[in-house]
């Protein structure tokens, strides 16, 4: 399973902004930090902020913070609501699979996928920015 390029940059939002330190990166700082495409970068913040895991503030003394929803959110959920809860695999695609109706890998997929978002569900973003990650973060936002 590959996580969508949103998810990614998802996580890793929310990642450098638990570590901001009180500063409020905009969301330019932030897309120049993780080199991505600023309108990508936005798109993705404006769902975060729709999820209420973090705080947008326009203007002269503005920018980005975590909230402590944001703080406390299980990275399940954030990669749930990033990736939907669809099939690993489109068995009722545009051409559905000749197999659907007597097979047994559709049921294993989504059990393997069950497990993968449930192992997640344990972490919060707060867990995945302790040492070492934290430090390694501030690094990477220096360049902004």
């Amino acid at each position: 399973m590959r996580l969508l390029r949103s998810t990614d940059l998802a996580l890793r939002v929310l990642m450098r902004l638990a570590v901001s330190g009180g500063t409020t990166p905009t969301t330019r700082d932030v897309a120049a930090a993780m080199e991505v495409p600023y309108t990508h970068a936005a798109k993705v913040v404006a769902e975060l902020q729709h999820m209420g895991l973090l705080a947008a503030r326009r203007g002269r003394g503005g920018g980005l913070a975590l909230t402590e929803k944001g703080r406390t959110a299980s990275v399940g959920a954030v990669v749930r609501a990033f990736e939907g809860d669809g099939d690993v695999v489109d068995c009722e695609g545009a051409t559905p699979c000749p197999l659907s109706s007597g097979c047994r890998l559709r049921g294993a997929l989504r059990q393997a996928q069950e497990a993968f978002f449930a192992s997640l569900d344990r972490i919060t973003v707060a867990d995945i920015v302790t040492n070492p990650t934290g430090p390694l973060l501030l690094g990477i936002s220096v360049r902004v």
